[in-house]
């Protein structure tokens, strides 16, 4: 059943404000701040598990931790943001997620790791979700496909500084202690949050959000039951869940792969900045491309590429290798975002869903997020190098095949 129109559908009909792309500079900065929670951990795999006494498996569990509590709390963070309003909210966010940080330089052992990860996902999905709110509010039209890859560009940035520059630049200019990096990450954390709440503070961004929260609202559960019943949307979170799955494991374990390799912590840091800096480019350049006739055709093209991403990678030689992460951080980059174009432009493409769409897409996908890094980890534990770990993941992209394939149909159908 179609919903009645809002007044943030009237919102996003009307004309442009030129205040849209400095609150997606806003957002931009919260993703980069994301990225280096999560990516400033996988050049410290090495260093955790010598410090801590871990093996890789017990590593997986860690990277995957934040996933674990992401899963729970990304729906109920859907409905916050449609509630309140993403200002606030995703200020909250910032601070958990700076707290995460904090925890993890007074981390002791593995338990108090696991826990200090785990504390990320209590505040992640508000910047996660919040972010497409906003660009969904402030943007229309082919604009919004160019917002939702502008602002993926940030966690591809964010991804770069921490992978490349933790070993070579920022550990050795404090003196090597990873405990002191992790306090400084959290400092600069809490930063970009004042930041956001400047931006944010602006008239502009307060009327709309003033107006939104003199919405009537409707029920959480009546959304979330008007989503699970869509069979368009159970397909996209089905697709979201294995594309996490692709996206978390190779990013979190692919320095500690290229080590494995014979590379040196910095080289392996330096290569594994070059999916995220070509992810950076198809972030900018496939969304916008893929427009409701052209997205089946480059998200089959994308799946596609990142079957052939694992075979190249495993090959394990200099040129193959390095086609295989450039094809790999292409997939990484746009996958995410078109499926979520796919979520949140379903059914009649109510905005005020938008924060309860992307919280259910990520509360779904999430669990491939925890299942991918722990799925890595444990196979290179049992089997001691990573070729059953690309193996996997080369089924993963054949199944996200699949899954594109049925999605068409049933579109068609309706």
């Amino acid at each position: 059943m179609a919903l009645a129109p809002t007044l943030s559908d009237d919102i996003a009909a009307g004309p442009p404000h030129p205040y849209r792309w400095t609150m997606l500079a806003g957002v931009w900065l919260l993703y980069f701040a994301f990225a280096v929670a999560i990516a400033s951990m996988a050049p410290l795999v090495y260093r955790l598990m010598a410090d801590l006494g871990m093996h890789r498996g017990e590593m997986g569990t860690v990277l995957a931790a934040w996933q674990l509590t992401y899963i729970f709390c990304s729906v109920p963070c859907g409905g916050l943001l449609d509630r309140f309003g993403p200002r606030r909210m995703m200020f909250a966010s910032v601070l958990v997620i700076a707290a995460s940080v904090a925890l993890r330089g007074l981390a002791s052992d593995y338990v108090t790791l696991l826990l200090a990860v785990m504390v990320f996902g209590l505040g992640g999905p508000l910047i996660s979700s919040g972010a497409p709110k906003v660009v969904s509010l402030w943007f229309t039209g082919k604009e919004r496909g160019l917002a939702m890859g502008i602002y993926f560009t940030g966690n591809a940035t964010g991804g770069i500084v921490a992978v490349a520059l933790t070993n070579s630049v920022f550990l050795p200019a404090i003196g090597g202690d990873w405990r002191d990096l992790m306090s400084g990450y959290a400092l600069f954390i809490v930063a970009v949050g004042a930041i956001w709440l400047a931006i944010s503070a602006h008239p502009a961004s307060r009327d709309l959000e003033a107006r939104l929260k003199a919405e009537e609202k409707r029920r959480s559960m009546d959304v979330f039951l008007e989503l699970i019943r869509d069979p368009v949307v159970r397909l996209v979170l089905l697709l979201g869940l294995f594309i996490l799955f692709y996206n978390h494991g190779m990013n979190h374990w692919l320095p500690d792969l290229l080590r494995s390799y014979g590379m040196t912590p910095s080289e392996a840091g330096y290569w594994a900045a070059v999916p995220t800096l070509f992810g950076m480019v198809a972030s900018l350049s496939l969304p916008r491309m893929a427009t409701p006739d052209k997205r089946f055709a480059i998200l089959l093209g994308l799946f596609v590429c990142a079957a052939g991403a694992t075979v190249l990678v495993w090959s394990a030689s200099g040129p193959m290798l390095a086609v295989g992460l450039i094809l790999q951080g292409m997939c990484r980059g746009a996958m995410t975002s078109i499926s979520i174009l796919l979520l949140i432009e379903s059914g009649d493409g109510n905005t005020s869903r938008v924060g309860a769409a992307s919280g259910l897409y990520f509360s779904v996908g999430e669990v491939g997020g925890v299942l991918g890094p722990m799925s890595m980890g444990a196979l290179a534990h049992a089997t001691g190098d990573f070729d059953a770990s690309l193996f996997m993941m080369f089924g993963v992209a054949c199944i996200l095949m699949l899954i594109l394939m049925r999605l068409r149909t049933v579109q068609e159908r309706h």
